[in-house]
């Protein structure tokens, strides 16, 4: 395992914390091993298992709906609890703790059958998972602080592009694991190579997180941060919830409704996970330099574009390219909307901020599916509830386009005296 010492390159003039470029970015990689368990293992990759736990319990779609259902429930609520657990513990801790609960409640989804317990541990791992990512980011937040603002955008891009790797980590484990499985448990096991995978990400996490600044401390009342200002963001954002959800749990049945095989399936979702990855470094740059909401709707622009693919043409570069233009922005879409509350904001309101828009969004994922999955019920079939999917994402990218961007007004510190803007 790596040291702390190899995060720190130098040290940051204010705190002692390592302020170095590449100790930033390596710090930003370290805690992006909690998206990639959080998100990529935690979340997205019960879509790969749920075929066989239904095979296997014997289960309606409604009732494996309701795991997904279940598990955002339970990151809206991560999501409510994210501040007050940075107040309480401290982000550090908080986010260790978010990843470890994570952790314990994917290996217990392998301990039972029964609808009800696994739905009361999505709900958990919803729950951790949240609190862990809210954190990252403020603790990420907090390193290209000390960095300028051009390092902004790539080291966020970095943290939330972990999630992409936990998909395609996901994505190239659990489908041989099944298909090799000799009874139709082999879903137990995906839920135990899922927490394996996700201590390995605890346990690489650790030098980062020892060597990231704590976030100056959020006094309630005095330091609510100023959720007027970003309104729009926060339709915008819940949109995109609403959006990009329906997209992901829906696009696999679609095209295997459309005659796609097991091999381009797993395939495409391989693909997809690693184009989230490389976008952290292709649209790091753009998004450093786009102002307002201009950084949000380009990204969002970008994923109505790929969820509206599939609908046009049936084939299997159409397929593909879905899969490269979405996940290569739908995780960068939650890079430029926190680059834009880092430089509207105040460091102390970040994490709060992060809490609130996290909020938003995971509204918007309860909401995406049930009204995808009512159109997809009807007539049309799925191509309605992807249709939905496609006018959802261009709402929300037309409504980020009028967000604007003011500079932090500066606050005093505890003893009285003026914080810089920093941005």
């Amino acid at each position: 395992m790596t040291s702390t010492s190899e995060y720190v390159e130098a040290p940051d003039r204010a705190s002692g914390q390592g302020g170095g470029r590449r100790g930033g970015v390596a710090i930003a990689l370290g805690l992006a091993l909690g998206p990639a368990a959080a998100l990529g293992l935690a979340r997205f990759a019960y879509a790969l298992l749920l075929p066989s736990m239904r095979a296997n319990l014997g289960w309606s779609f409604s009732a494996a709906g309701a795991m997904s259902t279940a598990n955002a429930v339970g990151y809206l609520a991560g999501a409510l609890l994210g501040a007050a657990a940075v107040r309480r513990a401290g982000a550090r801790r908080s986010f260790l703790a978010g990843l470890t609960v994570t952790v314990l409640a994917l290996a217990a989804s392998a301990a039972s059958g029964n609808l009800a317990v696994l739905l009361g541990l999505r709900v958990i791992a919803g729950a951790a998972g949240a609190v862990s990512f809210i954190v990252g980011a403020g603790l990420v937040a907090q390193v290209s602080a000390r960095q300028g603002s051009g390092r902004t955008a790539l080291l966020l891009g970095i943290y939330f592009a972990g999630g992409g790797a936990g998909i395609v980590a996901s994505g190239l484990t659990i489908p041989p694991l099944l298909a090799h499985s000799a009874s139709g448990t082999g879903w137990r096991a995906g839920w135990l190579l899922l927490a394996g995978m996700a201590a390995l990400a605890l346990a690489g996490s650790i030098p980062a997180v020892r060597a990231a600044e704590e976030p100056p401390p959020t006094r309630a009342g005095v330091d609510r941060w100023p959720a007027r200002s970003m309104a729009v963001l926060l339709g915008a954002y819940t949109l995109f919830g609403a959006g990009y959800i329906a997209y992901i749990t829906f696009i696999v049945a679609f095209l295997k409704s459309e005659g796609a095989g097991g091999g381009e399936v797993g395939l495409f979702w391989v693909v997809l996970g690693a184009a989230a990855v490389v976008a952290a470094f292709a649209w790091g740059p753009l998004l450093a330099r786009l102002r307002g909401g201009r950084g949000p709707a380009a990204v969002m622009a970008v994923l109505t574009v790929g969820a509206l693919l599939p609908l046009l043409w049936r084939s299997t570069p159409t397929a593909f390219a879905s899969a490269v233009l979405f996940g290569g922005s739908f995780l960068t879409v939650v890079s430029a909307v926190t680059a834009v509350a880092r430089r509207s904001l105040h460091p102390r309101h970040w994490t709060p901020a992060i809490a609130t828009l996290t909020v938003a969004f995971a509204l918007g994922q309860c909401a995406g599916p049930v009204l995808a999955g009512l159109l997809s019920d009807g007539p049309a079939g799925l191509r309605a509830g992807l249709t939905v999917s496609v006018a959802i994402l261009a709402a929300g990218t037309l409504l980020a386009l009028t967000q604007t961007e003011r500079q932090p007004t500066p606050q005093n510190q505890p003893d009285g005296s003026a914080v810089p803007n920093r941005g």
